[in-house]
């Protein structure tokens, strides 16, 4: 089995910095592409960010292409979501999740195997 576990949330002005993180742990592998997704209030949950299993590719949303950056911690088991410049739309629960290689895009929650239990990002103006 697999855990994944995310921290870093909590209550932020718009405009401020800060980092999710992601600890990986149980069956882990290092061949699992890595991703960040967020549900929002009634919304459904969507894609934020994924990163390969070797960090050497990362794919991001539109709404939060160059202002959130998703990196692979050297330990392999470790995955964060820097996001900077934040935005009230962008308050949601955020998860981590992880997939074992397929050919997918990686874009939808379908596409994961493994998820977390989220982390809560609330953004004020």
């Amino acid at each position: 089995q697999v855990q994944l576990v995310e921290s870093g949330g909590g209550l932020v002005q718009a405009g401020a910095s800060l980092t999710l993180s992601c600890a990986v742990s149980g069956r882990t592998s290092s061949t699992y592409i890595m991703g960040w997704f967020r549900q929002a209030p009634g919304k459904e949950r969507e894609f934020v960010a994924a990163i390969t299993s070797d960090g050497g590719s990362t794919y991001y949303a539109n709404p939060v292409k160059g202002r959130f950056t998703i990196l692979r911690g050297n330990a392999k088991n470790t995955v964060f979501l820097a996001l900077n410049n934040l935005k009230a739309e962008d308050t949601a629960v955020y998860y981590c999740a992880a997939a074992e290689p397929r050919s997918v895009y990686y874009t939808l929650p379908d596409d994961y195997d493994y998820w977390g239990q989220g982390t809560q990002l609330t953004v004020f103006s």
